[in-house]
């Protein structure tokens, strides 16, 4: 082979190089992906049925199946600080520090139940676009 032909050689594997590292990245990226989308989809199978409901005003009360508007929290957990309910939590009465934290805590109950449910929505794409992936075919060229 000659020098000239070396040459184009090694310019055809370094350009190629970086183009492998991304597709292989993206494959990682997309695997990883789906992993955490049925990790959810196996701990939150009880509130996946009510995900039409999980829209981030509303959080899923795992203890009673059931989906709780967070308004509606918010009211009763001033209405046991104000009749000065027992809290078995803290096993003493509801204080006005106790109810913010768990204010707190249902809100991001809330944000995160809808963001699991999108996870488990998008699984059928990431699925097909690992297959895309892994058969060397373009991203998105099979979806148009």
């Amino acid at each position: 082979m000659t020098r000239t032909g070396l040459w184009a050689l090694l310019l055809v594997l370094t350009a190629s190089t970086p183009l492998h590292a991304q597709n292989f990245e993206a494959l990682n990226d997309i695997k990883a992906k789906i992993w955490e989308a049925q990790l959810v989809q196996r701990n939150f199978a009880g509130g996946l049925r009510h995900c039409h409901e999980l829209n981030g005003t509303n959080f899923y009360f795992e203890q009673r199946d059931r989906v709780l508007n967070l308004q509606d929290y918010r009211r009763s957990l001033d209405n046991l600080l104000a009749q000065g309910a027992y809290n078995p939590e803290t096993k003493r009465p509801w204080s006005k520090q106790d109810a913010d934290a768990r204010w707190a805590q249902v809100q991001n109950d809330a944000v995160t139940h809808q963001a699991n449910c999108a996870a488990v929505a998008s699984l059928p794409f990431l699925e097909k676009k690992l297959k895309e992936l892994e058969s060397g075919a373009p991203v998105g060229a099979a979806s148009k």
